[in-house]
């Protein structure tokens, strides 16, 4: 059993930034990859960044350049950096956390809101 709680979301101003926490605990065993997902009224949720057990991250190009995943591989711990918001961030935004056996696990999702 693995849990994951998900904080650092809210409302900001276009331009603004956020930092979104995820920290996992449980029966975690040995990690392969953690990442952060989003999903926007009306569309499917997207993979935003990724990040390796190796450090190796990811970004989708809508984000490139302006959001920045790292990890505390001590803490179990992924954050999300996102500056330069746009309106177009808008989403709840979910972390998921990827075993080397498969299993994967979901955060509770956590609402970013980038006002105009």
């Amino acid at each position: 059993q693995v849990q994951l709680v998900e904080s650092g979301g809210g409302l900001v101003q276009a331009g603004g930034s956020l930092r979104l926490s995820c920290a996992a605990s449980g029966t975690i065993f040995s990690i392969l990859n953690m990442g952060w997902y989003r999903q926007a009224p009306g569309n499917q949720r997207e993979l935003v960044a990724g990040i390796t057990s190796g450090g190796n991250p990811n970004y989708a190009d809508s984000v490139k350049g302006r959001f920045t995943i790292s990890r505390d591989n001590a803490n179990n711990t992924v954050y999300l950096q996102m500056n330069s918001l746009k309106p177009e961030d808008t989403a709840v935004y979910y972390c998921k956390l990827t075993r080397r056996d498969g299993y994967y696990r979901w955060g509770q999702g956590t609402q970013v809101t980038v006002s105009s």
